[in-house]
């Protein structure tokens, strides 16, 4: 089994843009069900490729069933993040059950993709099927995050027509994201804000000049801010707070599984509340690949 034999299942247009780079490096490469980057010539519409498109020779092969994508495969590269609703993470109408994915895996191949559910590292370690998490990798998710808060700052400057200079902007949450939009919009000279349920998290962030408040105050102050970035996977923007938000403001939310905020609630308030996940692929996906292929490369023979 040679694992430079590589197929690409499903992912966004990091994943797409992996395929190009391994090519470039001597790798066999197949897609099933992954995009197309655009080149200069391609109109939208030619954007993505369904499972059954041809592509050039000089390109990726496309594979036409899963069976024919895994079947000559040491690697398998999939999305991130790796499943959506016991799916893989595949464009388009595609759906392939995770079940039916790891019952065509085969001994001694090598699975990457992010976030990979544990119950699925357990069936993979079980058959001595070797799997790589790009989100359990320190450098890789630093790298992740900071592409996060370039693009949630491309969608508040994309969704509002106001600077951000001299803005009152909210972050909620100071982790690895969170700290990383802190910095951006401070560069950008945007009044910062951060509030936290973790004390540590809240001292470290006056340590470095942002005005705080606990979390637990959130709604005594919401109605204060221009720009509301939210980072942590809970609703705390709810029917506590939401009803106290500004209608000029701007509600970006880029934490996991739409569940930092009511949409509902904000729909019925006529607020403006974005849900922004994937956000690296979306503004980031040639700079992402080249760190995703540095990863994949040092983890194969």
């Amino acid at each position: 089994m040679d694992h430079r034999d590589i197929c690409f299942i499903g992912g966004d247009r990091r994943i797409a843009y992996m395929a190009q780079i391994l090519l470039r490096e001597g790798c066999r490469v197949l897609c099933y069900g992954t995009w197309k980057p655009a080149s200069e010539n391609d109109s939208p519409q030619e954007q993505k490729f369904l499972p059954s498109r041809k592509l050039p020779a000089k390109e990726a092969g496309t594979a036409s069933s899963l069976k024919e994508a895994l079947d000559g495969a040491g690697t398998i590269i999939c999305g991130i993040p790796f499943e959506k609703g016991g799916f893989l993470n595949c464009e388009g109408r595609l759906q392939i059950p995770i079940a039916e994915f790891q019952r065509r895996l085969r001994k001694k191949q090598k699975v990457f993709g992010g976030i990979l559910p544990e119950e699925f590292r357990r069936h993979c370690e079980e058959r001595s099927i070797d799997c790589h998490d790009f989100m359990k990798d320190e450098p890789l998710t630093l790298f992740n995050a900071v592409a996060t808060a370039e693009g949630a700052i491309l969608e508040a400057l994309s969704h509002k027509d106001t600077l951000l200079h001299q803005s009152r902007c909210l972050i909620l949450g100071f982790g690895r994201c969170g700290s990383l939009i802190a910095d951006r919009l401070g560069g950008l000279r945007a009044e910062v804000f951060v509030t936290t349920g973790n004390p540590a998290e809240l001292a470290l962030a006056e340590t470095k000049g942002y005005q705080t408040f606990p979390l637990a105050e959130l709604a005594k102050h919401v109605s204060r801010f221009d720009y509301i970035f939210n980072t942590i996977p809970a609703c705390y923007l709810g029917e506590n707070c939401l009803p106290q938000v500004r209608q000029d403001s701007l509600i970006i939310d880029i934490a996991s599984g739409k569940t930092g905020v009511d949409y509902e609630l904000a729909k019925d308030l006529s607020l403006h509340a974005l849900f922004c996940p994937g956000l690296p692929g979306k503004y980031a996906a040639k700079s992402c690949a080249e760190r995703l292929v540095k990863y994949v490369l040092d983890n194969i023979p």
